[in-house]
């Protein structure tokens, strides 16, 4: 008999191909990458932590299916509260995270969560546990989902019981629960037969991304209706009436400006410029020009007195610098030493080496703007320095996140990655650490794990690597731009007149 299990039952609400192929097909489900392991990682350690709340609890977690569930029965008898029971009947499985006794014989649910907020997934999970566990004989009085309170600021030791909001959640799980039964007897039904046949739809994403969008979603185009510039519901109307790439997209379709720019650069195989808007953005730098880009951790658990959870820290940065039009490179690299609080260090880092004067140019300025107006938040004496710095920012992707400039291997996108390839020979192809997510992760790694010191070496390399890549792409992009209206361009071997210093 094949178990539906509360993951399981979760899959099928998002997807029926999804619940029959994590039992019927798993080699079709990918292998955890880096980003997702760091949020079950981040689960169980909050799960962890939440535990210390109650100091009588007992862990019932063992290892074996079954030793969990017999260990459960017995250990309901010391009438303490339990981690991660495990309950199964009627073809049913569930493993939850707090099971809390009351003094009339009750139990009470609490489900731990590394979210902010409470999400309908987790009412449905939650439902789906208190069914379980009543099927099995227990009366469950309250249900509550533990999660996390942004609010909390870090000071000293982490407080566990300010860290975590508790909301009782026991009215919204008596609703989900209406027609819960039906629903189960649903996915046993596609659990037993054939593989259900389901086109793509809204809820792939939602309420996160399938595992199986690389392969129900692999069979579109390059360039398809969903790679349109805020397609959203336009998109799915295209899809639906069988047009599936910006190219057949009917020359009389109401379209956008900008996402009538993509089709036409689809249809002609041609790339668009509109000369006089980029001159009009070039003639906002002022040199000397400081090319610049952070990295940053957000860990849920603050790590440094004065952080709250998913708070921004910026661990590096990279910044070339160019005096003048066509002029040679310097290079300066900034990397936090990973056992210490990076935040002061990469202020007097920035003070020192972004000048009084000239622009200082980001990709998506937003995330740096919003970044140092953190660190200047945390450290108050940099905040006249930071403010002025704030005011220097420019953002190199205005020319393409306005469509001055569009060619189609972007595909739709203005991201930094999509625009490199479409405008230079330069590629993360090659690189260890190969984005942003990868480069949080390693020195978070770094950080808070005992990592032997040849490992922390080589990701630093990486990171140093990878963050430089960051900002030489701006420095290529900007040259392409100019090459683009004036006919001529900075030296293409920037990069061999660069003067490199790790700060």
């Amino acid at each position: 008999m094949v178990l539906l299990t509360k993951s399981k039952y979760l899959a099928g609400l998002q997807c029926s191909k999804l619940l029959w192929t994590l039992v019927n097909d798993k080699s079709k489900i990918p292998e955890v990458d880096a980003s997702q392991q760091k949020i079950f990682d981040t689960g169980t350690a909050i799960g962890v932590l939440a535990t210390s709340l109650f100091p009588e609890g007992i862990n019932v977690s063992e290892e074996g299916f079954m030793v969990n569930i017999n260990a459960t029965k017995k250990l309901l008898k010391e009438n303490k509260p339990l981690f991660e029971p495990g309950f199964m009947i009627d073809g049913l499985f569930s493993r939850g995270d707090i099971l809390v006794p009351n003094k009339d014989g009750s139990w009470d649910i609490i489900e731990v969560k590394s979210s902010t907020e409470v999400k309908d997934v987790n009412i449905h999970d939650v439902s789906f546990q208190k069914l379980v566990y009543e099927k099995s004989g227990l009366k469950i009085k309250n249900c509550f989902l533990m999660f996390i309170n942004n609010e909390y600021v870090k000071q000293g030791d982490i407080e566990a019981d300010i860290l975590f909001k508790k909301e009782d959640i026991t009215v919204q799980v008596e609703e989900f629960l209406v027609g819960i039964e039906d629903r189960i007897a649903d996915m046993k039904k596609i659990l037993d037969g054939e593989k259900p046949s389901v086109d793509i739809h809204e809820n792939c994403s939602k309420p996160y991304d399938c595992a199986l969008i690389s392969n129900c979603w692999g069979f579109l185009p390059k360039n398809s209706v969903f790679s349109l510039t805020r397609g959203g519901k336009r998109s799915w109307e295209l899809y639906k009436n069988n047009i599936l790439t910006i190219k057949d997209i009917p020359s009389d379709s109401k379209l956008s400006d900008k996402q009538q720019i993509q089709r036409d650069c689809e249809v002609s195989g041609k790339n668009f410029i509109h000369t006089e808007a980029i001159k009009q953005f070039l003639g906002t730098l002022n040199y000397p020009i400081y090319y610049f880009d952070f990295e940053t951790i957000n860990p849920c658990i603050p790590i440094y007195d004065g952080m709250t959870p998913y708070k921004r820290i910026a661990f590096q940065y990279s910044l070339h610098i160019q005096e003048e039009p066509d002029g040679g490179l310097k290079h300066i690299s900034f990397l936090a030493d990973e056992k210490a609080d990076p935040r002061k260090p990469i202020l007097e880092s920035m003070k020192e080496h972004l000048g009084n004067k000239g622009t200082i140019l980001a990709w998506n300025q937003g995330f740096e703007i919003g970044v140092i107006k953190e660190l200047i938040e945390y450290c108050p004496e940099y905040q006249k320095w930071g403010l002025v710095i704030l005011g220097r920012f420019n953002d190199l992707i205005i020319p393409f996140r306005s469509f001055y400039y569009y060619d189609p291997i972007q595909d739709g996108s203005a991201s930094l990655k999509k625009v490199l390839p479409a405008l230079t020979d330069l590629s993360y192809d090659e690189l260890d650490i190969a984005n942003g997510g990868d480069a949080s992760t390693s020195y978070e790694k770094i950080c808070l794990e005992d990592v032997p010191s040849e490992e922390v070496a080589k990701i630093r390399k990486d990171l140093e690597i990878y963050c430089e890549l960051d900002t030489f792409a701006e420095v290529e992009i900007l040259r392409k731009l100019n090459q683009l209206v004036t006919g001529h361009s900075q030296p293409k071997d920037l990069n061999n007149n660069c003067e490199k210093n790790n700060v």
